[in-house]
């Protein structure tokens, strides 16, 4: 009986250590399960952390890049930049349109992420619609003198020359004298013209020995066109060139020099075969004259975006100087005075010299081609032209966007991963 009962404790305690041994396995399956759970999530929060630490590497490579860029610092492509444990390496596109893309890899421990950030410089649109357009001081045309394009004008038009395309004149007592239109004319009144298309005359005007293909009669009168630049964008184009600092009294450059954005507070004078590359926006209070053989032209990185030197005081171009863009179709240089001068001994802009590449800008004073010349677009309150003068209108003009400069304001067109 005795063997029997320690027969069957013997049973129960091997049963016992069977069963704690069991659970001491499970647990220590449970354990190392368990363990192997947090050492691979430990290991993917590892990894985690050093993915977003190479993407704010890659962040770091476009802020860096767009600083540099912008403020016109050192900067070159491809560019490799040190962040904490990582690293970035930058390249940038080539400027085009005014348009660049700047593409960041980011890496820290071999975790690659990759950014792209596109950008433009910001921009606003003028749209030139006529070869000329002029205020109430008309248009004065001497011989052989030429418009190729469209011309409106709130003044009276008169002389020797000829427009090959429509000509509206606006303002009752106005009229068109003395000179030929290839179209079509609305105007007032009209004396000694040449009119190849129809002839719009308004109610109650005058028409004296004028040729026309057809007449009508317009009931209403021709109303008049403000300005395409109005003077508050002027006023903030100013305010955009002191972005690139001040050069207080006079400035002369006498031999190759970049420039831009800059305000002049005196006059800014180029010298005989002196070259000026414009980086942004020149602003001078005083006179700009430019002298023979000198070579004016928006710096590249403009690419199809125009540029411009504002005036207040009076712009001169003497001979064979070189007016240009940025050398890619759609670029312009813009001089424009405010000077309200329109006396021909002085004028507000006084041209010698042909400049295809340039639009000339007059707000409230005259602009006055000498002989022969040849240029792009002319907007002034009056405009005069000397025999075989000039201007040939290029449609690109239409829809023209002048900047500050590269050295002036960016936009963020995109900022994306694209790795």
């Amino acid at each position: 009986m005795i063997k029997i009962i320690n027969s069957i404790k013997q049973e129960k305690g091997a049963a016992l250590l069977l069963s704690i041994i069991s659970i001491l396995s499970v647990s220590l399956i449970i354990g190392l399960g368990l363990s192997s759970l947090s050492f691979n999530s430990l290991i993917s929060a590892q990894n985690k952390i050093k993915s977003i630490e190479s993407y704010y590497a890659a962040e770091a490579g476009i802020e860096d890049s767009l600083l540099r860029l912008k403020n016109g610092m050192q900067f070159s492509s491809p560019n490799s930049l040190t962040v904490e444990d990582g690293s970035a390496v930058v390249e940038a596109s080539d400027l085009i349109g005014g348009s660049q893309t700047i593409t960041s890899q980011g890496n820290v421990d071999n975790r690659i992420r990759k950014l792209a950030v596109t950008y433009s410089i910001t921009s606003d649109e003028v749209n030139f619609f006529y070869g000329a357009q002029v205020g109430e001081g008309g248009i004065v045309m001497g011989n052989n003198s030429k418009i190729e394009g469209n011309v409106f004008s709130n003044g009276s038009i008169s002389g020797g020359g000829e427009i090959t395309n429509i000509v509206t004149v606006a303002n009752n007592g106005n009229k068109i004298e003395d000179i030929t239109v290839g179209e079509d004319a609305y105007v007032y009144s009209c004396s000694n013209a040449n009119i190849e298309g129809t002839l719009y005359s308004v109610s109650g005007g005058t028409i004296e020995n004028c040729d026309y293909d057809d007449i009508e009669i317009l009931d209403n009168e021709i109303e008049p066109k403000d300005m395409p630049i109005s003077e508050e964008q002027i006023n903030e184009w100013k305010d955009d060139s002191i972005l690139g600092g001040t050069i207080s009294g006079d400035y002369t450059i006498t031999e190759s020099e970049s420039l831009g954005p800059i305000k002049i507070t005196g006059d800014l004078s180029i010298g005989i075969s002196a070259a000026l590359n414009i980086t942004g926006i020149i602003y001078v209070q005083g006179n700009v004259t430019i002298n023979n053989n000198a070579i004016i032209q928006l710096d590249s990185n403009f690419g199809s975006l125009s540029g411009m030197i504002i005036s207040d005081g009076k712009i001169k171009i003497n001979n064979n100087v070189n007016v240009q863009g940025s050398g890619e179709q759609g670029s312009f240089l813009m001089m424009l005075s405010t000077n309200s001068s329109t006396d021909l001994n002085d004028p507000a802009i006084d041209l010698y010299n042909n400049a295809e590449g340039a639009i000339f800008y007059a707000s409230n004073g005259v602009i006055y081609l000498h002989n022969n010349m040849n240029i792009r677009e002319a907007t002034a309150y009056k405009l005069a032209m000397d025999n075989g003068a000039i201007i040939s209108y290029d449609v690109g003009l239409e829809n023209i966007n002048f900047s500050s400069g590269p050295g002036g304001s960016w936009q963020i067109e995109n900022w994306e991963e694209i790795e």
